[in-house]
């Protein structure tokens, strides 16, 4: 269950990080700015809806930084490592890569990612929960 109150708290760090004002992070985020005031104040729960939309515009902004305040925010940058440039030599060849869909590209990169976690940090993956842009998800458990 989301705690509205630091929800809240979450959503404003967000909105002065990036310099914005109430109204401008409603415009850039596709929201009406009564929505972002009824969240701000805790009148309202954000709604999936919403949540995706800030994930998507901002992409800095971790889920579960968002939802619960774990994690971090903003994401992390990663130093480009010899292992990222055999990675990206070996994309040239990959038809994905090369295609002009940026979504096939992500999808490759994240299927790519996902295989590195459970390889290089031995831990297995639990579960992975897909948000879909009208609003559902699919629930994947091991």
């Amino acid at each position: 269950m989301i705690n509205s109150s630091e929800f809240s708290k979450r959503l404003e760090k967000v909105i002065k990080f990036y310099d914005e004002t109430a109204s401008s992070f409603a415009e850039k985020v596709g929201v009406q700015r009564s929505s972002i005031s009824h969240i701000l104040s805790g009148r309202n729960k954000p709604s999936l809806d919403f949540v995706m939309k800030v994930l998507d515009t901002f992409p800095d902004v971790e889920l579960y930084w968002l939802l619960n305040g774990k994690g971090t925010f903003p994401k992390t940058e990663m130093k480009p490592t010899s292992d990222s440039i055999i990675k990206t030599q070996e994309q040239e060849h990959d038809p994905l890569v090369k295609s002009h869909n940026p979504k096939e590209v992500e999808t490759n990169q994240t299927s790519k990612n996902i295989e590195s976690l459970s390889i290089n940090n031995s831990k297995e993956i639990d579960r992975i929960v897909i948000f879909f842009k009208d609003g559902t998800f699919k629930n994947y458990t091991h």
